[in-house]
């Protein structure tokens, strides 16, 4: 019996909630520096490739050949920016989450497995470990209306709860503050969200998200259960 999620829908035009964990459920960020490389790996995805600077870099007799031999390796680098959007993210100390679109029907594989190897490959070169790191597989589920979109948007931007400390704003890396308006990474799109506030009931997404009413926590998890990372 597969563990929940593994097995995908792949539909172009789709929204999904990808997330995975680390082996043994063991931490995959310890430290401040490994959750800036992943999130630098998601804004270099995601990001236009300025293809015309990296091949004069990587031509120029003056730059270092570390610095030229940089500007190659981001040529040879998959990009996503035509084929992915980040609607939301949240990094947890053993696990992460994304919410996202593909335009066609695969994007989100090879983005995916693109962005856990890299990770991996640099979480073993700097901890001189081999082997896996994640726990299987990437899990993904589609979302199948705009109220499971926003539930489980909800719910990512939530989970820096599950750690018991009393402030939501600032305790984890997350989209949240993107869709507050107190950021702008351009490689996160909150507006398929956002677009629908003001027909949900809340006068904003903050409060959406931060209500701690428990008819609320209901509906959501009959919503998305489906949808959330195991157990």
């Amino acid at each position: 019996m597969p563990a929940r999620n593994v097995i995908k829908s792949y539909v172009a035009q789709g929204y999904y909630h990808v997330y995975n964990r680390g082996l043994n459920k063991a931490d995959i960020f310890l430290d401040e520096q490994d959750y800036g490389v992943f999130l630098s790996y998601l804004k270099t995805y995601l990001l236009p490739k300025d293809v015309a600077g990296f091949r004069k870099k990587a031509m120029d007799l003056t730059v270092s050949w570390k610095d030229r031999a940089q500007a190659q390796r981001l040529l040879r680098l998959n990009n996503f920016h035509d084929t992915i959007d980040l609607i939301a993210y949240c990094l947890m100390p053993n696990h992460f989450h994304l919410l996202l679109r593909q335009e066609g029907e695969r994007e989100m594989e090879s983005f995916v497995q693109s962005l856990m190897t890299r990770y991996t490959a640099y979480g073993n070169r700097r901890y001189k470990r081999f082997g896996p790191l994640f726990q299987g597989t990437y899990k993904a589920v589609i979302m199948e209306s705009d109220e499971q979109l926003l539930y489980v948007s909800r719910y990512i931007h939530r989970n820096p709860l599950s750690l018991k400390r009393l402030n939501l704003l600032g305790l984890q890396p997350s989209s949240y503050e993107d869709f507050l308006g107190l950021v702008k990474q351009e490689w996160v799109k909150p507006s398929a969200v956002l677009a629908h506030f003001g027909t949900q009931g809340f006068t904003s997404y903050q409060s959406f998200v931060e209500s701690n009413d428990d008819g609320l926590e209901e509906v959501m998890l009959s919503r998305i259960r489906h949808a959330m990372i195991d157990d």
